[in-house]
């Protein structure tokens, strides 16, 4: 196994909700022995869990620990892709449904298609071709039978008649791969300025990646970890609390260590 495969395994063992339970699960051995400093680190790890569960929380650490991105307001959008002489939208992949059946096979996530249906939007406005950067990631390195996302995406596109994809990659396993294997597609058709269209917590590292290889990029984000609910339902666990305080923890210590 290529050692980059761990990666998803090492990070969904630290992230939650895995990393607070396990400091429970050792504050509850612990206790066996030394009961007080067993309890206390069980209660550390449910009082983490609870707060790392709540969207309050997720919006908290995305002002605190990324860099600040701003969306592009719809009425301006295509007046500053023009005054950046953008050559190209591209869109980036955030995982993939393998088996739909009641669509007949794999599916783009709903991240993965929010990401391609806004670049989409912007490419149909704006009068500019659409390129996709999505493979299979290291999750599924080495599965022969895997799909792809940029095969999903290209589907979801042609049944909304948005936009056609011009480039798609679809053997990368992260977002430098991304960036590496979009920019050598691009290159071939002269294209050196690019919007680049991902999540507004992936955005810093995505840019990076793609500046990296020599491409002009402007971001077009989506996707903003935002209060949905009242306040008092802000701070209380939920699933889309949970996905947000992942990907930001995830992004922050990404950017740390260059990936």
């Amino acid at each position: 196994m290529n050692p980059a495969e761990w990666r998803p395994i090492l990070s969904t063992l630290f992230l939650p909700p895995a990393g607070p339970l396990l400091l429970i699960a050792f504050g509850w051995l612990l206790a066996r022995r030394r009961r007080a400093a067993g309890r206390a680190l069980g209660l550390a790890g449910l009082v983490l869990l609870w707060l790392l569960c709540s969207n309050a929380v997720a919006v908290r650490l995305s002002d605190l620990l990324l860099p600040p991105v701003a969306a592009l307001p719809p009425t301006e959008a295509v007046a500053r892709l023009q005054a950046r002489q953008v050559q190209a939208v591209i869109a980036l992949g955030g995982g993939l449904y393998p088996r739909v059946p009641e669509l007949e096979g794999p599916q783009p996530s709903s991240q993965t298609g929010t990401r391609a249906l806004y670049g989409a939007w912007l490419a149909r406005e704006s009068g500019l071709p659409l390129g996709f950067a999505g493979g299979i990631g290291w999750a599924n390195a080495g599965e022969a039978e895997h799909p792809d996302e940029a095969d999903a995406v290209a589907r979801l596109l042609a049944r909304t008649g948005l936009a056609p994809l011009r480039w798609a990659d679809s053997q990368s396993r992260d977002t430098i791969e991304n960036a590496q294997n979009m920019a050598a597609l691009l290159r071939r058709d002269g294209i050196e300025r690019i919007a680049l269209v991902t999540s507004a917590w992936h955005m810093p590292r995505a840019v990076r990646a793609f500046e990296a290889t020599g491409l002009t990029v402007l971001p077009a984000p989506m996707g903003f970890a935002v209060p949905l609910q009242r306040p008092v339902l802000e701070w209380l666990p939920s699933t889309h609390g949970l996905a947000n305080t992942s990907a930001v923890v995830r992004e922050w210590l990404a950017l740390r260590l260059g990936r």
